[in-house]
């Protein structure tokens, strides 16, 4: 048998090689990379540490110890996402730009998203009240922030945004795709997300790139905020194909919200199962009508069920 592979190699690898060809998605350009996913991965790592020390790692924050913490961890990730971002930009930017005109880019970027990380953290902290206020299996605060996936993704999630907002290419992707991968929540860094977001066991829970989701919002497992069709593919980008939540929202599990147009309105609580493609008036249930059961007694105490 290895024989065999071996004459039959040299065709492999023609066939192979004339995909290549073919298709231009296969190459990447020369003297170029992209950014780098395990290193990207390194970066939220450590972003997640500065956020909650001790939680993650062994950070002992007593005396002036917080302030030498808190800077050479800033020291250390901007140098960390600086190559990141400038491979990303340098992948995407056009071949007659200077390498120091997207270097400066590259500097310009991480400087206004690490100005604005200690609002990042503010709305974490609401996300963490969020999720203790609201599930009652919360033994503490700390419960949630070592434990909780939906905490985990929303993390993850206002990290992207803001690299998101900058425009910059591949590195949000990459981020949400992980938590996707860690948590089977799915949110797309360009959502927009209020503060005291909650995320109820979370599994399955899908958020698309241009849904609007306002204050004290809470969804549980299997929900889908969602576009009616994305037939027309890259037509579509840039266009809002998915709803606006307003504040004090509750929707339960596997409800699916579709559309662009379509707005739940403040206040409203939507029931488990629901499939909605219209907007719906603020401080309104909406619930699917309990289907029929039907109950069927065994023919004896010692007979199995017969369905």
């Amino acid at each position: 048998m290895a024989e065999e592979f071996h004459r039959q190699l040299p065709q492999l690898v023609r066939d192979i090689t004339k995909n290549y060809e073919a298709e231009e998605i296969f190459f990447t350009k020369p003297g170029l990379s992209f950014p780098n996913r395990s290193s990207i991965i390194g970066i939220l790592k450590d972003l997640r540490r500065l956020m909650f020390p001790g939680y993650f790692g062994n950070e002992s924050l007593t005396g002036s110890n917080p302030d030498y913490f808190v800077g050479h961890s800033l020291m250390h990730l901007n140098s960390e996402l600086n190559q990141q971002v400038y491979a990303a930009l340098a992948y995407c930017t056009e071949v007659s730009t200077c390498n120091q005109e997207i270097q400066a880019k590259a500097d310009e970027i991480c400087l206004s998203f690490f100005s604005k990380l200690s609002s990042i953290q503010q709305l974490l902290l609401k996300d963490v009240q969020a999720a203790f206020d609201g599930d009652p299996a919360a033994q503490s605060k700390e419960d949630v922030i070592l434990s909780y996936p939906g905490l985990f993704a929303i993390f993850v999630y206002r990290i992207a945004h803001e690299l998101y907002n900058a425009k910059v290419p591949f590195i949000p992707r990459i981020m949400t795709e992980y938590a996707h991968s860690r948590t089977g929540i799915d949110i797309n860094a360009g959502a927009t997300i209020g503060e005291y977001f909650f995320m109820d066991h979370g599994t399955g829970i899908v958020i698309g790139e241009t849904t609007i989701i306002g204050n004290n919002v809470k969804i549980y497992q299997g929900v889908t905020l969602g576009a009616l069709s994305t037939r027309m593919g890259q037509q579509l980008s840039g266009v809002k194909r998915h709803p606006t939540i307003e504040d004090n929202v509750t929707i339960y599990s596997n409800a699916s919200i579709l559309g662009g147009e379509t707005v739940i309105g403040a206040g409203s609580i939507i029931g488990g199962s629901a499939f909605i493609i219209e907007s719906v008036p603020p401080n309104t249930r909406v619930s699917v009508k309990n289907p029929e059961l039907t109950f069927k007694s065994p023919r004896n105490p010692s007979s199995n069920w017969d369905i």
